[in-house]
């Protein structure tokens, strides 16, 4: 079994939830995991006869779209009229309020919680966390094959965009041979990989093109340059015709530099928000423990925080911040 213990207690809980309706729940700016896990753990609830529907606090990523077709999406004002209705169930989230705090207040003990992140202290009911899977879609679709539960083929590409995106293509340190195993079960129930790629990553605006220039243009080296920081300033989006959702893997293009161990990705915004996205080539440099100064968290290599606003200094204050962590580890 990929996930035994987990997978014992995921088949006992599943009989309880006949009779109820779920709201199965994602984080802010939701990814390829969270979409995934969302989708899969939906279909799921309704293969057994349960009602289910996904709620984000922002849209689904337009790369994401050929996942959700079938499945209904609400934002958080559709659904909080009803949430009285509905018991929660939140995927990929790595606290009670990566989906924001009007979600955490409709649902203030969520029946269960699926989450692989570091950060995540198990806020829920019925908590089923491994933080060593790669990503929450590699969790699921790894209980439920333990299971025999159905898969069916949009469940499949669903659980596969997740562990696809989450391992940056099988690229990243959290990629194991159950990373592989699951994918290749995933294909047997019908995913072909070239489609579920062309989806993510071969249907790019040309703004995006744009918007990276202007991030390329603005990286600077820090800490004897192992770490290399880039922003998005103010207005950025509208200069070249983005959204936030084109601002998707551009920290990596900091990570990726030659003898560079943290990449790290500001974002302002228009309402003052300052967002950070922070990658690390090895889980050493545990870059959850920088945002986590800073109320953030996440993954020992990915990691992100926001600040309401930037009261001055916060780009000096992280650059210390990743200086002490990068000190912290032995060579």
């Amino acid at each position: 079994m990929y996930f035994a213990d987990l997978s014992t207690r995921f088949a006992a809980l599943l009989p309880t939830l006949q009779g109820r309706r779920f709201a199965v729940i994602g984080h802010a700016r939701p990814d390829g995991d969270c979409i995934g896990s969302q989708v899969a753990m939906a279909r799921l609830l309704r293969s057994l006869g349960v009602e289910a529907v996904c709620v984000n606090p922002d849209p689904v990523p337009r790369r994401l779209t050929f996942l959700t077709e079938d499945m209904p999406f609400l934002r958080t004002d559709d659904i909080l009229p009803r949430a009285a209705d509905y018991e929660a169930i939140f995927v990929d989230c790595a606290d009670h309020d990566r989906a924001g705090e009007r979600l955490r207040h409709a649902f203030p003990s969520p029946a269960l919680a699926i989450d692989h992140h570091l950060s995540n202290g198990g806020f829920a009911r019925n908590n089923f966390l491994d933080t060593k899977a790669s990503a929450t879609c590699e969790l699921l679709a790894g209980m439920l094959l333990d299971n025999g539960l159905p898969i069916d083929r949009t469940m499949a590409d669903a659980l596969y965009a997740g562990i696809l995106t989450d391992t940056g293509q099988f690229r990243f340190n959290s990629t194991t041979r159950i990373t592989f195993g699951i994918a290749s079960e995933l294909l047997d129930r019908g995913v072909v990989p070239a489609e579920v790629a062309y989806h993510i990553y071969e249907r790019e605006p040309f703004g995006k093109l744009r918007l990276l220039q202007r991030f390329l243009a603005t990286l600077q080296m820090e800490c004897g340059g192992r770490a290399c920081i880039g922003r998005l300033p103010l207005g950025v989006f509208a200069e070249t015709g983005t959204n936030t959702e084109d601002a998707e893997g551009l920290v990596d293009y900091a990570r990726i530099i030659e003898g560079v161990d943290v990449g790290v990705l500001i974002e302002e915004r228009a309402d003052g928000t300052v967002k950070a996205s922070l990658r690390a080539k090895d889980p050493r440099y545990r870059v959850d423990l920088i945002a986590a100064q800073f109320n953030g968290g996440g993954h020992a290599c990915a990691a992100g925080l926001s600040l309401k606003r930037d009261i001055g200094g916060f780009r000096e204050r992280l650059v210390a911040a990743i200086q002490r962590q990068l000190d912290s580890v032995a060579p």
